[in-house]
């Protein structure tokens, strides 16, 4: 089959690679239909995920059927459309017992693309299936289910949840590219009094609006300064961050209100500054997280309630094999508004419909 290889920093390639087979009673075999890029692919490459060895498929969601499913698998079957979650769950290990899947000690977690060759193919070996792919509603497009592989938990639970976003708070994001654009989408979900959206491009400021939020900033001109004139001097109850560079987790403390929340969403590859003797008399909150997927379910019903504005954060779509050119258009992004790039294409003709 082919497949997205990464070879070491500054290195990847898309080429033929062999096909995945059934290793373990609890894998799953999918063929792809769609996955997507995301920005901690465009770290892998640039080498700041020293983990990933060289040789490794990439990508960590995708859309598509089952082929093959081990002795072990109960709740899917070849031939069922199927979301690949980008978390692996093994269910037994403590944190899986309370639904801390990020963090599952029993051979799961991020390890798609990550430590062991991921969705960006045409085909993919999914371990621990039962909890890691989920059953897709037959009218709900490709190309927004694969949103709630990654993008729309992370932002939900890491930003949202985490957060503890309530109505009539303020919420300030910063960051408006695909993450910081579901958080304001999901944020909306708890009747916040206004979200503001902080970020260098107006391009992205612009998605912002149209998905909600109610005021936007740019970075470089003092944001703090309007959140504190929209809260009479007190600050944000909640601040997002989903950016990952120190400049902009140091703008959410310094923008939140004495009791609000911090919560972290970017992937950091440098240290930053906890200004602690600023502070450590505010009694804020500072959270950090990779997500766990426990909300994809919920999402997933949302989804196709219509609900959720998935298609509109997908800005350009191409197919499996340009996946080299869909990576050059997501990692320009200042230059082609890329905001979710997805590749694939339906090729699914029957839906498989269980029986009683």
């Amino acid at each position: 089959m082919k497949a997205f290889v990464f070879h070491g920093a500054g290195q990847s390639a898309w080429e033929d690679v062999p096909d995945p087979a059934v290793k373990e009673p609890t894998d799953a075999v999918v063929r792809v239909d769609s996955v997507t890029i995301c920005g901690t692919d465009l770290h892998i490459l640039k080498g700041d995920v020293p983990e990933v060895r060289p040789g490794t498929v990439l990508g960590h969601e995708a859309v598509g059927e089952i082929v093959e499913v081990g002795s072990d698998v109960r709740t899917v079957r070849p031939g069922d459309r199927v979301l690949v979650s980008c978390i692996t769950a093994c269910g037994r290990c403590a944190y899986c017992r309370q639904g801390g899947y990020g963090q599952c000690r029993g051979g799961g977690g991020w390890i798609l693309g990550h430590l062991i060759d991921g969705t960006q193919a045409e085909y993919v070996r999914v371990p621990y299936a039962d909890l890691s792919v989920h059953p897709l509603p037959a009218a709900m497009d490709s190309a927004d289910a694969v949103l709630l592989a990654d993008i729309f938990p992370t932002s939900y639970e890491v930003g949202v949840l985490n957060g503890h976003v309530r109505p009539g708070d303020t919420v300030v994001v910063v960051g408006a590219g695909p993450i910081g654009l579901a958080a304001i989408s999901t944020a909306r979900l708890f009747s916040p009094e206004r979200i503001v959206a902080v970020d260098l491009a107006p391009a992205r400021l612009e998605a912002a609006r149209k998905l909600g939020a109610d005021a936007v900033a740019d970075a470089r001109e003092a944001p703090e300064q309007l959140v504190a004139d929209l809260t009479d001097g007190l600050g944000a109850d909640v601040v997002i961050e989903a950016v990952g560079v120190p400049e902009s987790f140091e703008l959410c403390t310094r923008t939140v209100r004495p009791g609000g929340h911090v919560a972290n969403v970017g992937v950091h590859g440098k240290p930053a500054t906890l200004h602690l003797e600023d502070l450590w008399i505010k009694n804020i909150t500072i959270t950090t997280g990779l997500v766990d997927t426990y909300s994809t379910p919920t999402l997933l019903r949302m989804a196709a309630a219509d609900r959720l504005p998935t298609s509109q954060l997908v800005t350009h779509t191409f197919p499996l094999d340009r996946m080299e050119e869909a990576y050059d258009v997501f990692a320009r992004a200042a230059d082609t508004g890329a905001l979710k790039v997805v590749l694939g294409e339906e090729r699914h003709d029957v839906v498989a419909v269980g029986t009683v």
